[in-house]
This record gives structure tokens, sequence and C-alpha cells, in this order.
């Protein structure tokens, strides 16, 4: 008693956190531009967790019920409870391959219309009907936006929220300090820009061609005894001696090399992301 009267004393020295920890800051908001990349908007990180709840326990029935091995079971759906997230962020790093072709053009197409005499607000707008199809929605929704407001900085927030994407952050905030400070550069920026945009996809789509096929037989050699293992677990008697204290640690080491061995090969394998440094 004595003991939890002084640790009741010394914990109310400390004032709670208002706000979530760091890790879980990142974690939601990695997650938050995963979504918008991915083209799921709609979806909340919140109701990406309920689906991940979901997804791992409708898998954890189905394998107890044709298994009757609660352990395997539970693999299953840990597996299974991480699809979702696996599923946005590989949908995100598709369309930011795709987008990674395209953002030159964006760029050349905001360069013409700038030289041709058009405002930065119209060169913007006429994007969503002559840009890259892609990213019509969001240029699109930038014009209707800055037609019912009239303020191009809250405009151009917003865009840059849309899109959610490094190299959009960089074009809004060049396009936002030109638009306050003024200046001739911004043609000669624009073409810089593209310039770089195009050798950077170059450089980073043949890294990832060398890349993909030792990738994918990582991948393969990962998941192979997990499938065997599911193969198993359609069988009569072969799963009793997962129900065993040894055939529980046999899962728990292999679950755990399994998890090293992948995000090792991710670590070793990774090329640089770009980081959302404007936000």
């Amino acid at each position: 008693m004595a003991g939890l009267g002084a640790f009741c004393v010394w914990w109310s020295c400390w004032v709670p956190d208002a706000e979530p920890r760091p890790a879980v800051r990142r974690w939601t908001t990695g997650l938050e531009d995963a979504l918008v990349q991915a083209g799921v908007r709609s979806v909340s990180v919140r109701s990406l967790v309920v689906l991940c709840g979901g997804a791992g326990l409708g898998v954890f029935a189905v394998v107890l019920l044709v298994s009757a091995a609660p352990w395997i079971a539970l693999c299953f759906g840990l597996m299974a409870a991480w699809g979702p997230v696996a599923l946005v962020r590989y949908r995100a790093e598709r369309r930011r391959q795709d987008l990674r072709e395209v953002w030159p053009e964006v760029v050349d197409n905001l360069a013409s219309g700038v030289r041709a005499g058009l405002s930065l607000p119209e060169a913007l707008a006429q994007l969503g009907e002559r840009g890259p199809e892609q990213l019509r929605p969001a240029f699109a929704e930038f014009g209707e936006d800055y037609r019912a407001s009239g303020r191009f900085a809250d405009s151009l927030s917003r865009l840059k929220d849309r899109l959610a994407d490094p190299v959009a952050d960089r074009l809004v905030e060049s396009l936002r300090i030109t638009r306050e400070v003024g200046g001739s550069d911004l043609g000669r920026l624009l073409r810089t820009l593209s310039t770089f945009l195009r050798e950077d996809a170059r450089t980073r789509g043949e890294l990832e061609a060398r890349q993909s096929w030792t990738v994918s037989a990582a991948r393969l050699a990962v998941a192979a005894p997990w499938v065997v293992l599911a193969i198993l677990a359609t069988r009569e008697g072969a799963v009793e001696p997962y129900n065993q204290a040894e055939g529980v640690l046999v899962l728990a080491f292999g679950g755990a090399a399994s998890l090293l061995a992948y995000r090792l090969m991710l670590r070793i394998g990774r090329l640089p992301v770009e980081q959302r440094v404007l936000r």
C-alpha cells in the first residue's frame, strides 16, 4: 500500500500528454498520406484500423473452423489484419510511380500557361482540363475552390493536402512564394524542376527494374513456408503438433524469423523515398 501511495504521488506530478506520442502520430500521418496517394480519400485511418481488425477476426474464425488449430489461426489472422494496410501502401506506391512519370508534364503545362500570359490561378485551374488525367480532379477542385473563395493561398494549401506528394509540395510552395513576393524567374524555375523530375524518374525507373526480381524472390521465400502450413492445415492430424507447446514455439520462432527476414529485406533493398518536409 505504501508503494502504491508513493506511485500515485509520483504519477500526479506529471501532466498527461494531450496529443498522441510522436511515433503514433508519425504512423497515423503516414497512413493518411498513403490513403490519399492510393486514391481512397473517403476512408479514414480509423476506418482502416477497423477494417484491419475485421479482416483479422474473419480469417481467424475461418482458419480455426477449417483446421481446429487456434495458434495457426492466430498466425493467419495477424497476417490478414495487416493485409488492408499493405494493400493501401501498395496502391499508394503504384500511384506514386505513375505520377512520377506525369509530373514533368504538369510542370511543362504550367510553364506554358505562364508564358502565354495566364495568371498563376488560371494556369493551375486549366490543368483540371488539359493536365494529365490522373491529376485532373485535384486541379479541377482547386479551380472551384479559388473561384468560390478568391483566396489563392488557402486554395493552394487544400490542393497540397489533396495531392499529398513531395513533388506537389515543392511546386505549391514555389508558386506560393512567387505569388507573395513576385519575381521574374518562375519560368526558369519551372523548366529546371521539369528537367530534374525527368532525370529522377528515369534513374529511379532503372533502379526499380533491376531491384524488382530480387524483391519478388525474397517475398516468395518468406511466403512459401506459410503457404505450406496453410495446405497442411486442411489435412486431419497434420496440425495436432501445433496445438502442443513445442508446436507453438515453432510457430512463434517461425513468425519472428519471417518478420525479421522481411523487414531486413525491405531495409536492404529499399530505395530512397522522398519525404514530405513542406507540409
